[in-house]
This record gives C-alpha cells, sequence and structure tokens, in this order.
C-alpha cells in the first residue's frame, strides 16, 4: 500500500500514551451522551436544528455573517479556496502552511491554483513579506487572488500569531485587492493562549474556521464562516465534493458540547506542553523549544538517536509520537494528564539514554 493508511501491526503492544496528536482525542461519556439526545434532520436541505444551532453560535463567536458545517478542516480549506479564487489564481501562504503541505496539492489539482511560499520564522510571515511578494496585475503572471495564514501554526510550532500582524496583513491584502483565509484549526488555542477573543482575532479576514477534532474533542467536525453571499457559494463547493450530509446533528451536537466544556481547559493542554518540554530538555542530548501552545517539538540529534528510530522504539514501550516535516513532535491534548507527561518522560528518558549498541542496531535497521 502506498497512500492507504497501513494497520498497527499486532505484534506491539498496546498504545498507552498517545502524544501523536490532538486528533487522538476521544469523545468522553457526557459528549457521548450530548450526541445521542440531540435532535436530527436532513442537513442537506437546512433541516437540522443542532447543525443550525452550531452555525449560528460560530458565526457569531467568530463575527461573521453566517457559517457552514464541514466534516473536517482539510474540506473547509478547499471549498474556501474554490469560493475565493478561481484556475490559473494564486495564492499566498507560508511556506509550512497546512495548505501547502498537508493537503496533497489538492488546491492545484481541483482548483487549478498556485500556492506562493512565503519564508518567515515560527510558520508565521510579516506584511512586509507579503509586500515583497505582490505584484501589479499583469497577464504573464498568475493574479493574485488570495492571502491564507494558519492559527495556530503547526509546522511552525504551534506559535500564536500577533493580533497587530493579522490585521495588518488583512488590511494590505485588501487594499491590493485580494481576499483573505484563515485556516483556525487551533484557533482557539491560539485564543486561550493570548487571552484575545475568537472575534478579534478573526476581525478583517474575510474566511475563517475551527476545527472541534483536535483540542475540543468532538470525533469529527469544522465549522468554516464568512459573509453569507461567500457561504452561500461554499454550499456549491460542499455539494460539489460530496460534503452534504443528512442527519450531522450527532456530530454537531459533540462541537457545541465542545463549545461549552472543552474551551478553557486547553490551557491545561498548553501547561501540559510545557511541562513535558521542559521534561524532554533535561534529558542528556535532548533539546525541545518552549511552546506557546500544545505542540511540542524537540531534537535527539545530540543524543546520537535517528528520529525513526526513536519513534519505532518509544512506539514499542507504547508511546505514540511522530516526525513532521523532519522534526520529532508531540502534542498534548483532553485525553492527556501531569501524570501522563510524567510516565511519557520516565519512558523517553530510558530509551533515549538506554543501551548504545540497541540504539545503533535499530538505526541500521530503518
Amino acid at each position: 500500500m502506498i497512500y492507504a493508511p497501513a494497520p498497527d501491526d499486532p505484534r506491539l503492544p498496546p498504545v498507552r500514551i498517545n502524544l501523536l496528536s490532538d486528533t487522538q482525542t476521544q469523545p468522553s461519556a457526557a459528549m457521548r451522551e450530548a450526541m445521542a439526545r440531540a435532535p436530527v434532520g436532513d442537513e442537506q436541505i437546512g433541516a437540522d436544528p443542532t447543525v443550525n444551532a452550531l452555525c449560528a453560535r460560530v458565526a457569531d463567536l467568530l463575527g461573521k455573517e453566517a457559517a457552514v458545517f464541514m466534516a473536517s478542516g482539510t474540506i473547509c480549506n478547499i471549498a474556501a479556496t474554490l469560493a475565493h479564487c478561481r484556475a490559473g489564481d494564486e495564492i499566498l501562504a507560508h511556506e509550512t502552511s497546512h495548505v501547502v503541505s498537508l493537503e496533497g496539492c489538492t488546491h492545484a489539482a481541483l482548483g487549478g491554483f498556485q500556492i506562493h511560499p512565503l519564508p518567515g520564522a515560527g510558520g508565521q510571515f510579516s506584511a512586509e513579506t507579503l509586500r515583497s511578494a505582490l505584484h501589479r496585475p499583469d497577464r504573464h503572471q498568475a493574479r493574485q487572488s488570495l492571502v491564507c495564514v494558519e492559527q495556530t501554526t503547526n509546522l511552525g510550532g504551534g506559535t500564536v500569531w500577533n493580533a497587530l500582524t493579522l490585521r495588518q496583513i488583512a488590511e494590505l491584502a485588501r487594499a491590493n485587492g485580494l481576499a483573505t483565509h484563515m485556516d483556525g484549526a487551533r484557533l482557539m488555542n491560539a485564543s486561550v493562549a493570548s487571552g484575545i477573543s475568537p472575534r478579534q482575532i478573526a476581525a478583517g479576514w474575510d474566511s475563517v474556521w475551527i476545527d472541534f477534532s483536535k483540542g475540543l474533542g468532538a470525533p469529527l467536525g469544522a465549522v468554516l464562516a464568512g459573509a453569507r453571499d461567500f457561504i452561500d457559494e461554499v454550499w456549491l463547493w460542499k455539494q460539489r465534493l460530496g460534503g452534504s450530509l443528512r442527519q450531522a446533528g450527532i456530530c454537531a451536537a459533540a462541537c457545541l458540547y465542545a463549545l461549552d466544556h472543552n474551551v478553557g481547559r486547553l490551557a491545561e493542554d498548553h501547561a501540559n506542553a510545557r511541562l513535558l518540554a521542559a521534561g524532554l530538555s533535561q534529558i542528556d542530548g535532548v533539546s525541545a523549544a518552549p511552546p506557546e501552545t500544545n505542540l511540542v517539538y524537540f531534537d535527539v540529534s545530540g543524543a546520537a538517536w535517528p528520529k525513526q528510530a526513536l519513534v519505532d522504539a518509544l512506539r514499542a514501550r507504547g508511546v505514540l509520537i511522530s516526525i513532521l516535516s523532519g522534526r520529532l513532535r508531540a502534542c498534548t491534548h483532553l485525553d492527556v494528564t501531569p501524570a501522563i507527561i510524567q510516565e511519557a518522560l520516565a519512558v523517553i528518558r530510558d530509551v533515549v539514554e538506554g543501551d548504545t549498541t540497541a540504539r545503533i542496531g535499530r538505526s541500521a535497521q530503518i
């Protein structure tokens, strides 16, 4: 298999500590109860009351006129770019952003768009960097139609965009006739970490979405918000992409529960990430960047551990982490407690400081 996910090796022990991603969260018993009680209808004809309530609430939360429920954040990005742009257009986004690195070149495959990658530390670019990439309309070049940012940055390390920078970028884009789109996969993490409301973060941006299947703990779902005419156009693409649903209120109920119960507690994930990073940095040969939110990127080259060898060694001990953009990543979420962090650190320390011969042997097998 090349593209299909491979099943877990049955010879491996069960995963005890899952730091792979905040997408790994399990719906709580109370969330499942809310899902079971949800009134539902046909979402495709606008008759699901729970979906309608969720969309109205998110539109208000983000300060937009309307919103639409989607199965995933990736579909939000795809439908938004298809609504904002036309074939041959250029999208400007950070070189490590999700639309560039983790969506299978969908924007080119489905929309015929090219993406101009912008540089910048921590997954962010400045208004001046954007300004230098803009050009006047020219029939020899792609029409620049959209500017995208990702809040928080994923491959950038979970950093939070500064509100002033976001405003400057949005104003510059608007002055040059470009629309703006915010990938808000972890926007609620950004809001909790910065103390700035989601409405303030999204102010001035034409479209923005939030994901419920990460730190907010829902099994699936994202909501894309914007002007009423824009959301109307998104519905066309939602239908074309096969994203229109039926009794989706069962899933929307989990998202409403998350808004009621799981937003403020994101601060616990951030605290656990800091605890993890601090502990990792105390292991010989390991260095970890201080996290701003719930993503911890760390390096073990000082301990002479190849990254994949360490991932495999930890998986053999029931600990799951990932490699993203060539770096090791551990992600905290609502199913991770301080006690679990301490247990994870003990296992990582034991493995990293373990037998050198075994370490070299693992490396040679990869």
